[in-house]
């Protein structure tokens, strides 16, 4: 479970960010109260997200790419795109080819393969007019390698980051993406429509509410008109204008709108047998490859599209021809001319416009969105002449329609779609700051009862909150057939997978994880010629269960150490040890191996304290040395974490509990009384257990 412990707050982005622990930050390096080159960073715990890789329709050359310079594209784990169109797509060649970028790519399968067709388009039509191109046909090639598709609805994970998407209608393949780092979700819708047209799905609403939701918000608190209604005027003004013999331009994008402009035109020409002699042009390099793509990939789109197709191809259009360029136009008479791109910056929409601008019985209609600094957006203001690309000034005396066909959500989309999510946290980006402030604070009075925070971050400024995520492990398998009683302690294995924890038993690991388990048998052979049963003795006044081993047999004793350690005599020189290896198991070998070799000491340093009065004190310093080495390493075994304190006593950690233990008095201090009395209790019987034995009676 997760949720937001602080308010968002925002920061201007410093290159030296790094999220550490429940921060996460989100950063637009494009499309921050602006629309163009929608690149939105994200990072928490460590895993780094890039939301899409667009260009600035209105620049050109590096000034066109997002803030790419103000993040490390080397750390950056996925990059997930959501639909073809330029300004969210456009910049990927260059920063798969010319960046430090190694992580993953992401998009739907019809994405990717419009992808390709709509990026040759750019790199062709941009050679027109900009020198300091960002890269070329090869790089758009080498990337395609590099992309990995996504089906709607398909989970994936990579590097502990999960992610899946819905579909979000607006064009053909275009996504919603929501990520799950930690049990915290986020998402971020790119370009989307909640009403369906006449081929795409409307988008989906998630089954889940994310605790924060990156949304466009291009058309603020505008409300489109009824589709009936601008179909209408769109197919009034167009029979009007080449009723009148004129010329009627339709600047749009190769793909996206066009083909939905496209099914009205042609099904308004099949019911106006009036208008057969006047021709419709699809005036793109890419026309038919673009129709191809749109052929092939009919089940992605809406029922009345399906249904059409299984009676003849919607595609197949019977009143509209391409046109690759305008060398091969017989320009004469009335026409219709759908070309791109759709800003109106370059191409056979820019040629098309200087040469029918000053006539005033043509027409131009403007079907869509238009972004700031185009020549698009400059004509909807109707001004009274315009510049052509040769440099020269020439009357606009054209009529300029603005009848958008946009595939955005209104405000009545988008704010039915967050009533119907409820995120606590929303993040507008993709709108102009005017409109997004308008939204910002209309959402605000909307949702002023349900403390949701509403932030409007500009270009590298920072959202950064915090999220307070408890850690919970899940029991599967043999463990989970069975429900514990209240205080019953569940033993297993916790298996850690991204930021999942499962507790297992051993013999399910590789059922429900790619690990599996093996046992790993440790024997060892100890040098010993004394008497099995001292062994024995000693091992009793430290350990409580020392037993008989099933193992013992004719070939001599052996015993069984703590239930893990079998200790067997294995000639008159030498016992052996064995043991499954385990933590546990391997300090208990290793506090046997050290009572063995002790007692193997102990009848000569008796000896030379008997037989050599004049060496006594020399004699007896060496074996206090050797007997704080032994109790050293018992402690060790028993407690793990061990040091020598300046003043000589033994200073022994565990669980962050410190306790100091007087090797002279046997005083043990500590805060912790259970951890007192452990140690106090311990170093009674080690010191018991080295304690030399009387030669005399040694045990049988």
């Amino acid at each position: 479970m997760a949720s937001t412990a602080a308010t968002p707050t925002l920061k201007r982005r410093e290159s030296t960010i790094t999220s550490q622990g429940d921060q996460l930050i989100i950063t637009p390096l494009g499309a921050g109260s602006e629309v163009g080159r929608s690149c939105v960073y994200m990072s928490y715990k460590g895993k780094t997200i890039l939301f899409d890789c667009g260009i600035h329709p209105a620049y050109s050359g590096m000034a066109a790419l997002p803030y790419f310079d103000e993040i490390d594209p080397s750390s950056i784990d996925v990059l997930l795109v959501t639909h073809f169109h330029l300004d969210h797509a456009a910049s990927l060649p260059y920063f798969l080819e010319k960046t430090t970028f190694k992580g993953k790519v992401y998009m739907t399968h019809a994405t990717k393969a419009i992808y390709k067709l709509i990026l040759s388009d750019y790199v062709k039509v941009s050679k027109v007019s900009v020198d300091d191109m960002l890269y070329d046909e090869q790089d758009i090639l080498r990337s395609m390698d590099k992309i990995e598709v996504i089906d709607f609805h398909q989970t994936l994970e990579v590097n502990g980051i999960r992610f899946w998407c819905y579909t979000a209608g607006h064009v053909l393949g275009a996504a919603m993406f929501m990520v799950d780092i930690a049990g915290v979700r986020v998402l971020y819708t790119g370009d989307y429509s909640r009403e369906e047209d006449r081929h795409l799905r409307a988008a989906e609403i998630p089954e889940f509410s994310p605790d924060i939701c990156i949304i466009e918000s291009t058309y603020g608190v505008q409300m489109h008109q009824p589709r009936i209604t601008r179909e209408k005027r769109f197919t009034d003004v167009i029979h009007s204008t080449v009723s009148q013999g004129g010329r009627v331009l339709i600047p749009a994008f190769a793909l996206g709108r066009a083909q939905e402009l496209l099914l009205i035109l042609d099904e308004y020409w099949s019911n106006h047998p009036e208008l057969h002699n006047v021709p419709i042009y699809y005036a793109s390099p890419l026309a038919k490859k673009c129709m191809a793509v749109y052929q092939t990939y009919i089940n992605s789109m809406n029922d009345r599209i399906r249904n059409q197709y299984a009676q003849s191809n919607p595609f197949d259009f019977k009143h509209i021809s391409p046109l690759k360029n305008t060398d091969n136009f017989s320009d004469v008479g009335p026409s219709v001319v759908m070309a791109s791109p759709g800003g109106l910056q370059s191409g056979l929409s820019r040629q098309l416009f200087d040469k029918w601008c000053t006539d005033k019985k043509n027409s131009c209609v403007i079907p869509g969105y238009v972004v700031e600094g185009t020549l698009a957006k400059t004509i909807i203001n109707e001004p009274k002449e315009v510049t052509l690309m040769n440099g020269l000034a020439a009357p606009l005396n054209m009529q300029v329609y603005y009848i958008s066909f946009s595939a955005h959500a209104d405000y009545s989309q988008t704010s039915t779609f967050l009533k119907e999510l409820m995120p606590p946290n929303i993040i507008l980006v993709h709108g102009e700051a005017n409109e997004m402030g308008r939204l910002k604070q209309k959402l605000i009075t909307q949702f002023t009862d349900k403390n949701i925070k509403i932030v409007t971050p500009k270009n590298c400024q920072s959202v950064e909150m915090y999220f307070n995520s408890e850690k919970m492990a899940k029991v599967v398998g043999k463990l989970a057939e069975r429900i514990p009683e209240n205080g019953e302690t569940v033993s297993g294995l916790l298996v850690k997978k991204g930021f999942a924890y499962q507790i297992m038993a051993p013999d399910d690991l590789h059922v429900f994880s790619q690990l599996s388990t093996a046992n790993i048998i440790q024997r060892i052979s100890v040098p010993y010629s004394g008497v099995f049963g001292v062994i024995t003795h000693r091992l009793k006044q430290i350990y409580e269960s020392v037993e008989p081993s099933s193992e013992d047999s004719d070939d001599g004793p052996s015993i069984l150490v703590h239930k893990v350690v079998t200790v067997k005599l294995g000639s008159e020189k030498h016992v052996i040890l064995q043991w499954n290896s385990d933590p546990l198991s391997d300090m208990v070998s290793d506090s046997i191996v050290s009572i063995i070799l002790n007692i193997t000491k102990e009848v000569p340093r008796v000896m030379a304290v008997e037989e050599t009065p004049t060496g006594t004190k020399k004699t007896e310093e060496e074996t206090n040395k050797m007997e704080r080495k032994v109790i050293y390493a018992l402690l060790m075994s028993l407690f793990g974490d061990v040091k020598v304190g300046e003043d000589g006593r033994f200073v022994v950690t565990v669980d962050g509990d410190v306790a100091q233990l007087n090797l002279v008095s046997g005083d043990v201090e500590s805060d912790n009384t259970s951890l007192k009395e452990r140690i106090k209790t311990a170093f009674r019987r080690i010191q018991s257990a080295t304690k030399p034995i009387p030669l005399s009676r040694p045990p049988s």
